[in-house]
């Protein structure tokens, strides 16, 4: 089987990495700055979370074929789909003009809606849904570093049960399921706090263990939930804990909130990707974060006051308005006042 990682960013390159060394033949299409850097100095994939190994795994130059040239992936089995989602519709262009028919797409995007966009471009071809739970910090001349703990998920199909089953339990091991649809709305109440701690300019860690902030997360959770319930769908437990509790686990006084904290292996250097957008200047996925939870609850009559907030301070930041906001700041901005989940 040939895979072909289409979008090597920090994720993909940490998962064609971890892949890769697992002895599966893979292929990245990348910017041309990124394929310069790994043909130079190949790919190394660490994780500083705790789960995976202590030493970093080092595949050499030369070792993994990697291109800014779509056409690397004509002979490819199985394309993993990398690319940030407003970037969705113009890579599945790309790979429907250079793929092979008969190749399988597995997206790897944060979101609910990328697969069936990828369909709308691909029409005729198989789009399976995937879903990453963990951050990775790209760090230069080939490094990829998982830093938060978590496996990747994918649904059923018999390529990703071979990938399953070559990778194992090494780095990059994956988890099947044939309710992908669960398993990516219970991802998107996670992915809630990416804007959150783009706003605060803080490492990951540091974020989280400031109550305010994590009140609001948790306010943007109720609305995500109620907004699910009422469109009948029910969030997948991909976690320590059911999706349902995590809004009062975020609550929690930082005492009690430490315990749980520690239990994710979040790196010290850890921050969100849409804080990584926000240092690059790029056009971040809100839309398709906070703006999925806008979208599906006003379809159901709902006010999402706390995401729509989030949605528009993330705008104002994208368009040159940005600051960082304290915990107290965000907290009276978007919850005095307000009933959450109203």
């Amino acid at each position: 089987m040939k895979i072909c990682v289409f979008g090597t960013g920090a994720v993909g390159g940490w998962i064609g990495g971890a892949w890769a060394s697992a002895g599966l033949d893979v292929a990245l299409v990348a910017r041309a700055g990124t394929a310069a850097e790994i043909a130079e100095h190949g790919v190394t994939v660490g994780d500083t979370s705790g789960e995976g190994p202590a030493q970093a795994i080092h595949l050499p130059a030369g070792t993994i074929a990697c291109s800014d040239d779509p056409k690397l992936c004509a002979d490819a089995d199985l394309i993993l789909v990398c690319v940030k989602s407003i970037d969705t519709e113009k890579a599945g262009k790309l790979i429907a003009k250079h793929a092979r028919a008969d190749a399988v797409l597995l997206s790897f995007q944060n979101g609910i809606s990328n697969p069936e966009r990828l369909r709308a471009v691909v029409p005729g071809r198989t789009v399976l849904a995937g879903m990453v739970p963990f951050n990775v910090v790209r760090q230069g001349n080939g490094r990829f570093t998982k830093t938060v703990a978590g496996k990747l998920w994918a649904e059923e199909h018999d390529l990703t049960r071979a990938v399953r089953d070559a990778v194992g339990k090494r780095p990059g091991a994956l988890q099947l399921t044939d309710d992908m649809a669960s398993v990516a709305w219970s991802k998107l109440l996670i992915n809630l706090n990416n804007a959150v701690n783009a706003l605060s300019g803080k490492p990951l860690l540091e974020q989280l263990k400031d109550r305010d902030y994590r009140r609001v997360v948790a306010a943007s959770m109720d609305e995500a939930l109620l907004a699910m319930k009422l469109a009948g769908i029910a969030p997948a437990k991909t976690g320590m804990v059911s999706p349902q509790r995590l809004p009062g686990i975020m609550r929690l006084p930082n005492a009690l909130f430490a315990a749980f904290l520690k239990a994710q292996g979040i790196a010290p250097d850890a921050r969100s990707s849409m804080a990584d957008d926000f240092a690059a200047g790029r056009a971040t996925e809100i839309d398709f974060l906070n703006g999925e939870v806008v979208t599906l609850a006003r379809k159901h009559g709902r006010n999402p006051r706390v995401n729509a907030g989030i949605v528009q301070l993330v705008k104002e930041a994208e368009a040159g308005i940005e600051r960082c906001w304290s915990g107290k700041e965000l907290a009276e901005r978007l919850l005095t006042d307000k009933k959450e989940g109203a």
